[in-house]
């Protein structure tokens, strides 16, 4: 039996309001997103969001990566809409938190800048893309337009990291949403979309580390659709090469 040490996978915890199993507020992440990170060889470590203040010490949060192999950005509620720069607030945007908007996106920028291996689901693409200059749409429509319990196809571009890692040119997505990225960020690239033209994935060719985002959960799904899981797969692979 293969005991090697399983590649340390950052995942910054998701505050929660109440939590009934342990009786105050919490801070928590998906069962189903860590279990699809332990089911691809690695050890998920939740990473509390220290941001006091609703700010974010970019040293203490690089030293604090620096024991990690890769990191996870999860899902989540609504980054605060003047984090990119936005004049006003959509009434739809929901569950800002200064602090984890502050944490998340410094994140992303000291992960970014070692070459860390880097996977972001829904929130964390937003994240990624506000943290690199980028933009959201606030709102998708309303009810009628948005992507929250639904699974749709989305098309992948060829040639790209995300095609590679699925296997195919089209995957089913599940997808919780009701944002998505207006301009892109710094260096990004979209590289899947709905048949909506919602942008479904984004890519940083240039970066010197492997990096992927998906607007979809893929851990809603990673159990039964062996594409999903290869997205957890490829960043513990990559996870385990970094060091």
């Amino acid at each position: 039996m293969n005991h090697a040490p399983r590649p340390l996978i950052a995942v910054p915890a998701r505050f929660s309001a109440t939590t009934s199993a342990l009786r105050y507020a919490a801070e928590v992440n998906a069962r189903a997103l860590i279990e699809a990170l332990w089911r691809a060889g690695g050890e998920p470590a939740t990473l509390h969001p220290h941001a006091p203040d609703g700010r974010c010490d970019p040293a203490e949060t690089a030293a604090r990566l620096a024991r990690f192999d890769g990191v996870l950005l999860p899902g989540g509620g609504d980054l605060s809409p003047h984090r990119y720069g936005a004049a006003s607030v959509h009434d739809a945007v929901y569950d800002v938190d200064h602090a984890q908007d502050a944490f998340d996106l410094e994140v992303a920028r000291r992960a970014g800048a070692a070459g860390m291996p880097l996977l972001a689901v829904c929130r964390g693409l937003q994240v990624v893309n506000t943290a690199r200059g980028g933009t959201l749409h606030q709102d998708m429509g309303g009810p009628e337009r948005e992507h929250r319990h639904l699974t749709h196809p989305v098309r992948l571009a060829p040639g790209s990291a995300v095609a590679d890692v699925i296997g195919a040119g089209v995957t089913e997505a599940s997808c919780y949403h009701h944002q998505h990225v207006d301009r892109l960020g710094a260096g990004l690239t979209a590289t899947a979309h709905a048949a909506d033209g919602t942008v479904e994935a984004v890519e940083a060719p240039g970066d010197r580390g492997w990096f992927l985002a998906v607007q979809w959960h893929p851990e809603d799904t990673a159990e039964t659709d062996p594409a999903q899981q290869r997205l957890f797969d490829a960043l513990v692979a990559a996870a385990r090469a970094f060091r």
